[in-house]
């Protein structure tokens, strides 16, 4: 029997209430209901693949509020398409914005609490923070200027590089650094949203230094830890020395999907 996925069905209808709400309240034009809309069947679409693949029929409690922040994340993007043709309702943005960004530290511990961590629970928080920093790097490009969109590209421009590049796609230590400048870009990102100038405009340069040297440190480490290429010599053994005992080695069950980045 084909098991029936309802939580991407429920993430859409509360995706298209979201929408109607801005609409109602704020208004929304074109191309923020088309932007909304298509953010939620996409993101639907891909966590239908990702709940098969993984071979689970339902979410978790964690997942459920990792699927309320795709919704806001939604609205978010909806608002942002929608200030390209008119102003935008720049505190609401930035309040769905706040909102997602605090309920990031939310489904961790509740995933933490209830014993439900799981990978798909792992990608599927990583892609709802990167697609949220996407989205504010391209609202705050126009005053910033548009490097600030190397902040919201640079976790696709990872990616990218993983299928030109196999030895990109191994699997990372975890870092709690990585999460903490993962986290720094959206709370700077949402500043400058709401107030541009000259001093958000240092922050987002801080912001980005950190980015790259977060990355550049992970690029670092797949390189050295690469598997050897095929047909490569094996390295030599080491030479007997009397017997010690083992040092203990950390697994390594990190990756750039767990937390923000």
């Amino acid at each position: 029997m084909r098991t029936v996925r309802t939580g991407p069905l429920v993430g859409l209808v509360f995706q298209v209430v979201v929408l109607a709400v801005l609409a109602g309240t704020v208004g929304l034009g074109g191309a923020g209901w088309l932007a909304g809309v298509t953010y939620g069947l996409l993101s639907g679409v891909a966590l239908t693949r990702g709940m098969r693949r993984a071979g689970t029929g339902r979410l978790g409690p964690a997942d459920r509020v990792t699927l309320t922040r795709s919704t806001l994340v939604g609205g978010v993007t909806a608002l942002a398409a929608d200030a390209i043709t008119r102003p935008a309702p720049v505190g609401l943005l930035v309040t769905l914005s706040a909102v997602a960004l605090l309920l990031d530290a939310v489904d961790g511990r509740v995933a933490r609490r209830t014993g439900t961590a799981s990978a798909l629970g792992a990608r599927f928080d990583m892609e709802v923070d990167a697609f949220l920093l996407l989205v504010l790097s391209v609202y705050v490009a126009p005053y910033a200027g548009p490097w600030v969109l190397a902040i919201g590209g640079m976790r696709y421009a990872f990616v990218a590089a993983g299928w030109v590049l196999p030895w990109m796609r191994g699997t990372l230590p975890p870092r709690q650094w990585r999460k903490v400048v993962a986290a720094t870009q959206g709370i700077v990102l949402t500043a400058a949203a709401l107030l541009p100038g000259a001093l958000t405009t240092l922050l987002l340069v801080a912001a980005l230094a950190l980015l790259v040297e977060s990355f550049g440190r992970d690029v670092r480490w797949l390189w050295r830890h690469r598997p050897p290429a095929p047909g490569s010599r094996p390295a030599l053994p080491a030479p007997a020395q009397r017997e010690e005992r083992p040092a203990r080695t950390p697994a390594l069950a990190g990756s750039r999907s767990d937390g923000w980045i």
